[in-house]
This record gives C-alpha cells, structure tokens and sequence, in this order.
C-alpha cells in the first residue's frame, strides 16, 4: 500500500500499486442526467428585458437584450415571470411530478464574468417539481422508468465568446449578456440509465415533449436544452469486491452525438483511471469535465463543487410561489397532447412509421394535420390526408424553405383535396397540383380543379384512344407487360397520362392497358 498525493479539497487518497490491484471482471455505468431547458417566455425570469429563447430574438445582436436587472446595477430589484413558472408547471405534469403548493427562491453564489450579480437565482431546498418518472420504450420492447428527483426553475447566466465579429479570434474572453437572465428549467433524473443509448431515448423524448408543450422551441444549436450526464461507473473486482469510480459531470452538451458519445467516452476512461489510480466515489470526488467534438473525447475543466460551496441562502428579494388548486387546474387545462398519446393515436389511424416520424418531428405540423384530418371527416381519412400533406406538402415546403403549415393552403383545402382524390375525380398528379394552387388560390379547389382542366375525364372512348396511341408508341414495353414483366407497364401509363394531361386517374389507366393488351395477340 502507499500513500496518494494530497487531492485539492484536502483529503488523502490511499492508492494501491496498479501491479497488485485486482482485476476487473465486470463493468456496470450508472448515468443520472441534469437537462437544462431555456422556456421561451417573451421576456426574461425576473424583467422586462426580452428573451433570447423567444423566436422574435434569436438573432439580436450581442448585449441589446439587457436592463438594469440583468446588468445587476445597484437598486434594482427581480419581479418573477409569471409565465415562466407557468410553462415549469406543465412540465413537470408531463413528467408525472408532484407540483408544490409553495416553494421558494435561493441564491447559489458564485463567480463568473457572464454572472454580473455574482449569484444565480435559484431553488434549492423548496423546488417547484419533485418526484416524477417518465416511461419509456427500448428498442427491444423493454419498458423502463426513468425517475425525476426534481424540476426547478432559475436563470441563466450569460454566454462568453472567444471570436470577433467576423470570426477573428481574440485574446480574451468577449461577454453577451443576452442569455443572462432566461428562464432556464432544471430537470434532475434519477441515476436509473443503464447505457447512453437509454440516455439519448430519454433526452429526445424529453425534448419532444417540452416542444409540443410550446414551452421552448428546442432548437439544440442554439443551446435551448442543453444536457449534462452524471456519469460513473461500478467495478466487479476479482476479489469480489465492487468499488465505484468518482462521479464525472459532462457540461453543456447541445446535441445527441455529443451526449452518446461523452458517456461511451467515459465508460472506457473511468475503468482506466481506476486502475491506474484508484480513485473511488466519495466527498470532494466529483469532477467535471468538458466535450472535445473534434478528439470526441471529455477533458477535465475542475474539480466539482458541493453543494454547501455555492453557500445558497434564501433570495430576500422574492416573495415564494404560491400554487392554488385553481391555477394548478388552468395549466392541466391548458396542456396539449403529448407525443406518446399522439403517437399511439397516429399509429391506430394507420400511419406508417416513416410518415410518423415526419409528422413528429414538427409539433407545428401535428396541429395542421390533425386539423385537416378533422376536416376531412375523422380519423378514417387521416392515411389519404397524411399522403397529401407528406408528399405535396413536404416537397413544396423543403423547395421553398417554408413550413408545411406556413405555405398559404388551409387544413379545409387538403380535405377537399383529399376528398377528389379518394372519389377518383382527380388523379394523384392532379392532386399534387392541385396543392400547389391552393397554396396562394384559396379553399375552393373544385373550382381550381374544373379552371385547370385537373378532373379525371369520363370519356372512355377518350381513354381507350390514348392507351391505344400508348402502347403504339411503347411497342417494347407492350411486347414486355404481356411476357409479364409488369413493371414495363409504368412507361406506358406515363405516356397517357401526358396525352392527357394529367385529366386521367393511374389505376383506372393501368386497368384500361391491361385490357388492352389482353385483346390483342
């Protein structure tokens, strides 16, 4: 045995010489993981002075976004959003949390030149969410509970740069106070993950849910959620024992790679260290570390506070927060479907799990859907509905650089279209134009439909003229539908439909060639 070096918080660490130290037979992480989510509220937590996190403000220039509050000059005094702590209740329902009746603000004291008070305000012994879980489902079926120790409200602090405009770098450290001030939601989890695949699920399902909740916009780049894995690890050693490797908090993690593959990074380092050290979990272990993208690896930055080093006290400039029975049931009314039940709704109505994804992806997207599949007469229509806007809509939406539901057509136009394709009266190629003129021409498609000569012609004299034409044209791919290569029958239906243009519907020329070629030879 010999003695360790002296560790900053004083304390004396006993190594044993890596020759002698046992093996390690197995590995087991242990992940609990703090969400940090900017609400995007129109002004900040305690002023007027409008928010980063709020769409109207993501490009503000640097430090226009500051009041006296915010700049922490003296005399001034915080007035709580009442709206932010709105936005934290909904949350916290949503993750099955236990809403208190009062809880109070603190001050956690520190130092940081993006922090102009010198404090955060914060809650720490009476947060305003405690106790929830959210459930989810492995890619293997398995069910598994993550457990919330707790959701609590603060400000952010603001953003250091270390560029000039214009990208030139600079010998120093530049401050923005535009994000100082944002009401920021920190969320707790319990250390249940298992592997940093549970964890991503877990934050991608956390950050649907904060989006369709309209509670931030969730734009990752930007830093509205930002995830900090607290990762460590239990050794199974050759002796039987099982020792635990300090706990090591990865910082400010703005993107799903980033968060896998910080904690897959520490899952081989920590065994490492162990057995080069013998550092094991205990007070004034904890470290934290940043995310190097380019080495994908963690680097230390310092050693982690406890608790008692931020000295909290209570904020004697705020009043607690008082939860009524009657506000708390305004904000249960308030709630929107969450994704898992929209999900399940989707998936009963029919929709395949490409489309599903797609409509997920864009809460925005789910109200103008489901307003359209309304329209159209329920659920039964919302398979046909889901083709127009994810086809036509999509397409047009990724040409222009518009939302679906930003392109000018109504959830009433897209029944209706719907609704002359499901009759036969247009084609699919109608349709799709058809979509396209309602996107400036209004709801009254039947019109647009009969103005630009887009209904499905009747004339079956007509029809048979052009498949004969068609197939004359097409020898090949004729000789080729009747040897029963039918997927030669495509050129041939093309070449009607242009003769048409676009008056005829597919299946019912498909059907009129294959009668055709069935009478000769």
């Amino acid at each position: 045995m010999r003695l360790g070096s002296r560790c900053p918080q004083g304390l004396i660490i006993t190594n044993m010489a890596p020759e002698v130290r046992p093996a390690i037979v197995r590995k087991r992480l242990i992940i609990g993981l703090e969400i940090h989510v900017e609400l995007a509220t129109r002004t900040k937590m305690f002023t007027s002075a409008p928010n980063v996190a709020h769409p109207d403000h993501f490009d503000a220039p640097p430090n226009t976004l500051v009041t006296p509050v915010v700049a922490a000059l003296p005399g001034t005094l915080p007035v709580m959003n009442r709206r932010a702590i709105e936005m934290s209740m909904m949350v916290g329902l949503a993750l099955q949390c236990s809403i208190a009746k009062q809880s109070k603000w603190d001050r956690k004291n520190y130092f940081y030149p993006d922090l102009p008070k010198g404090y955060q305000i914060s809650q720490y012994d009476q947060p305003l969410c405690t106790d929830g879980s959210l459930e989810l489902t492995l890619a293997n079926g398995e069910a598994l509970r993550i457990g919330i120790i707790r959701a609590h409200l603060e400000e952010d602090t603001g953003k250091l740069g270390h560029e000039l405009p214009g990208g030139a770098s600079y010998d120093g450290s530049l401050v923005d106070l535009n994000r100082a001030g944002t009401p920021l939601l920190e969320i707790v989890t319990a250390p249940d993950f298992r592997t940093a695949d549970e964890v991503v699920l877990f934050a991608q399902e956390l950050r649907s849910i904060c989006r369709f909740l309209g509670v931030t916009e969730g734009i990752m780049q930007k830093g509205h959620m930002r995830f900090e894995p607290n990762v460590n690890m239990a050794l199974t050693l050759a002796d039987g024992r099982e020792v635990r490797t300090p706990i090591v908090e990865v910082k400010n993690l703005n993107s799903f790679r980033a968060l896998k593959g910080a904690i897959d990074h520490e899952a081989e380092r920590q065994p490492r260290e162990w057995e080069e050290t013998g550092r094991e979990q205990g007070r004034g272990m904890k470290s934290t570390r940043g995310w190097d993208d380019v080495a994908m690896a963690t680097v230390l930055q310092r050693e982690k506070e406890d608790a008692h080093d931020y000295r909290y006290f209570p904020d004697p400039d705020l009043v607690p927060v008082e939860v009524s029975d009657e506000w708390m049931a305004q904000i249960r009314a308030e709630m929107r479907e969450l994704p898992q039940s929209k999900r399940k709704r989707y998936s009963a109505a029919g929709i395949g799990e490409k489309d599903l994804r797609q409509l997920m992806d864009a809460p925005a997207l789910c109200v103008f859907f489901d307003a359209a599949v309304d329209a159209a007469g329920g659920v039964s229509a919302a398979g046909a509905v889901a083709k127009v806007v994810l086809n036509a809509g999509a397409r047009r939406a990724n040409e222009t650089g518009v939302a679906v539901h930003e392109l000018g057509i109504s959830p009433r136009a897209v029944a209706r279209i719907v609704a002359l394709r499901e009759s036969g009266r247009v084609s699919a190629q109608g349709a799709d134009q058809l979509f396209g003129l309602a996107c400036s021409d209004g709801d009254d498609v039947e019109a647009m439909a009969e103005k630009h000569g887009l209904l499905v012609s009747n004339d079956v004299g007509q029809l048979d003229a052009w498949v004969d034409a068609a197939i004359a044209a097409n020898a090949q791919a004729a000789a080729d539908v009747r040897s029963g290569k039918m997927a030669a029958i495509g050129r041939i239906v093309g070449a009607v439909v242009k003769q048409s243009g676009g008056s005829v519907d597919g299946k019912a020329v498909q059907a009129a060639i294959l009668k055709r070629l069935g009478s000769v030879g």
